[in-house]
């Protein structure tokens, strides 16, 4: 009797999540074993289908390009989700594993907009689907970002970086969107590090440092600084020099921010200028110096995956 509830259980399990009814009859000379063995089979069959057939488990596939294009409306209407449907993809990182307080809290934060569709990516990262109406700006879309951000920080108590997507039309332009955002993460923590958020549109001379091949990147070095490398500039002087290119080439100002006498930080300009021979002073002089720098930390990234 025992048994014959277990197995009643099981296909209920399985019509619910499947929409299949099956009526399966237990034969008197059947044994226990095959009793059991045919309940653990249902159930198996119940996981395996939820699995291929989660909203979650469907949308990293979508993203991640193992999903046949093919067969995306036909999934997506199966699991109530809107094929056709204007939204943006964000990418969440945070450095510390991701546990479910993130997810609740991005929830909260959402309680009235239903079809939000949070999907973890792994530990580090967390990708949520979001749609968007009429008359959605992308001031808004950087705005929510902001938001997020803030939540996170102050009730997950975790720290993120977020990257976005253009906005999408439809379920077929997910995994497009997935590689802007990955490709938006890669070159903000790489280019933009001071910064907290990467949309796939914003990512200015970065991108395009980060198409350029090694060989060309390695000439361009070599043509302004010859053997000289960011080993001879120390950090004190680099730091220095960003904050320079921050505030405009304004001395005074820079000066002021680094608690810093307008003298030493004219000096160590000079002395710039002394080994690469270019004037940071000068707005041509400086952009090829920062073109430089960002070059030479792409390529130090690089090496550095390499050799992982």
């Amino acid at each position: 009797m025992e048994q014959s509830q277990e197995l009643s259980k099981a296909l209920e399990e399985l019509t619910r999540a499947t929409g299949i009814a099956l009526d399966i009859h237990i034969q008197p000379e059947a044994s226990k074993e095959k009793i059991d063995e045919a309940i653990r089979q249902i159930r198996s069959l119940c996981a395996a289908y939820k699995e291929k057939y989660n909203k979650n488990y469907f949308l990293l596939n979508l993203m991640t390009g193992t999903a046949q294009d093919c067969e995306i409306s036909e999934r997506a209407a199966r699991l109530h989700i809107r094929a056709v449907k204007p939204r943006y993809l964000f990418l969440l990182e945070s450095s510390k594993k991701m546990d479910e307080t993130v997810t609740e809290v991005l929830k909260q934060l959402f309680p009235f907009q239903e079809k939000i569709y949070l999907v973890p990516v792994n530990e580090f990262q967390l990708a949520m689907l979001y749609p968007v109406k009429d008359g959605c700006t992308s001031e808004d879309i950087h705005n929510l970002a902001h938001t997020m951000i803030d939540t996170l920080s102050m009730e997950a108590l975790t720290h993120v970086q977020i990257a976005y997507s253009d906005l999408i039309p439809d379920l077929h332009a997910l995994p497009s969107a997935y590689k802007q955002t990955a490709l938006a993460l890669r070159v903000g923590k790489l280019f933009y590090s001071e910064q907290s958020i990467f949309p796939f549109n914003k990512l200015g001379i970065g991108r395009l440092i980060h198409e350029l091949p090694e060989k060309l990147c390695e000439d361009f070095l070599f043509e302004i600084f010859g053997d000289i490398t960011s080993e001879h500039l120390d950090k004190d002087t680099l730091a220095a020099i960003d904050k320079f290119f921050q505030n405009n080439l304004n001395i005074a100002e820079t000066a002021r921010q680094l608690h810093m006498h307008r003298n030493t930080l004219i000096y160590r300009l000079e002395q710039v200028e002394k080994r690469t021979g270019l004037d940071l002073r000068q707005f041509e002089d400086a952009m090829t110096f920062k073109i430089a720098i960002m070059i030479l930390n792409y390529l130090q990234s690089e090496r550095n995956v390499s050799h992982e």
